[in-house]
């Protein structure tokens, strides 16, 4: 008897449920004899031993459902060596937790932080498959995450509803896209939606660049403006303090976040009217798109086979439009960043999108 132990970690997002059942339905269709067990509200599950058995009533009806069936909390990597309040060894925690079930193996379903503490189980000794999973798609060692299609199909609908707005009352508008570190999402969206201004992270943005690709939009008769910001858009002026500075700002910092800033700052430079939508966790909620319900089911899939096969250590990737593994101590801590001088990039701006640069 095969004895699987799941887990979702981190923020949640569409497909979790799609992989999961790809996942069982490998190991169930090989005639495997197995017992799942599943982990509630992520690693915290398996520190506390809070878990319960799964069976295939568990995984019938979920490849279009949202959210986890198995709940899903963060539990930062840089505090997971440090004991918790009453002086419990959380990493010694997880260990016993995983012999006591007697696991042969653990399934982590997760994004960056989630993986680096996998990636450290799997230093402890412990039988890790893991799965990409994120709206940001940021995970290195991949070129897609679940959950980042169908969060790009829901940032893009929101922008889309924006436009008729926009334009019946000629203004300019901010669209706050979420994406703290990398702006994959703020990019895909914005362009599959029209923005005439995208901001992301890794490009940092001059305020008069943007108040002048504004202008040049009225010169031509355009009624409104649409802005897609990520979360961790930053200026020029911004990316130039240092850690230290920075943090001192953001301690006094009097705006919700930095979407409010720059429409503040539009305003007064441009006189122009600004609006600013937050989508927020809309992004994260709904059903998963088609193409999430076929890629997670797809990895889940691997992800089942690699355990049949007894390799473990692996993260289950995309690359080349191939499902591939890619051994988790090689992606654990990396992000995947937008480079400015991408092509996608290049192809926005011959397409007259401005990047405030």
């Amino acid at each position: 008897m095969m004895r699987i132990g799941m887990l979702t970690s981190g923020g949640d997002c569409q497909a979790l449920n799609a992989a999961m059942r790809g996942v069982v339905k490998c190991i169930a269709h090989s005639g495997q004899e197995v017992e799942f067990y599943g982990f509630k509200n992520g690693y915290k599950g398996l520190i506390y031993g809070d878990f319960r058995m799964l069976t295939s009533h568990d995984f019938s009806g979920i490849l279009t459902k949202g959210g986890t069936i198995l709940g899903s909390s963060r539990t930062p990597f840089k505090t997971i060596r440090e004991p918790d309040e009453n002086g419990l060894d959380k990493v010694e925690a997880m260990k016993q937790n995983y012999y006591k079930l007697q696991l042969d193996c653990l399934v982590v379903l997760g994004g960056n932080g989630s993986q680096k503490t996998a990636n450290l189980l799997r230093e402890e000794g412990l039988n890790i498959v893991s799965l990409p999973k994120t709206i940001d798609n940021d995970l290195w060692g991949t070129d897609m995450t679940f959950g980042f299609q169908s969060a790009v199909d829901v940032a893009t609908n929101v922008i889309d509803n924006i436009h008729t707005t926009a334009d019946s009352h000629g203004r300019v508008f901010i669209i706050e896209v979420m994406g703290h570190k990398v702006g994959w999402l703020t990019l895909n969206a914005g362009l599959a939606g029209g923005a005439d201004v995208i901001l992301i992270p890794e490009i940092p943005y001059d305020i008069d660049k943007i108040c002048d690709a504004i202008k040049a939009r009225d010169e031509r008769g355009s009624r409104f403006t649409i802005i897609a910001v990520a979360e961790g858009a930053i200026s020029k002026k911004d990316a130039k303090l240092s850690k230290k500075e920075y943090k001192e700002k953001m301690a006094h910092y009097k705006y919700p976040s930095v979407s409010y800033e720059i429409a503040e700052a539009i305003q007064k430079k441009s006189g122009h009217e600004v609006r600013v939508t937050v989508p927020g966790h809309m992004q994260r909620g709904g059903v998963p798109d088609p193409y999430d319900r076929v890629f997670a089911s797809r990895l889940g899939a691997e992800a089942g086979q690699l355990i049949l096969d007894k390799e473990f250590g692996y993260m289950v990737a995309y690359k080349n439009r191939e499902i591939v593994k890619v051994p988790l101590s090689e992606i654990a801590g990396k992000l995947k960043y937008v480079s400015p001088d991408a092509s996608i990039i290049k192809e926005a701006k011959m397409l007259g999108v401005c990047f405030g640069d």
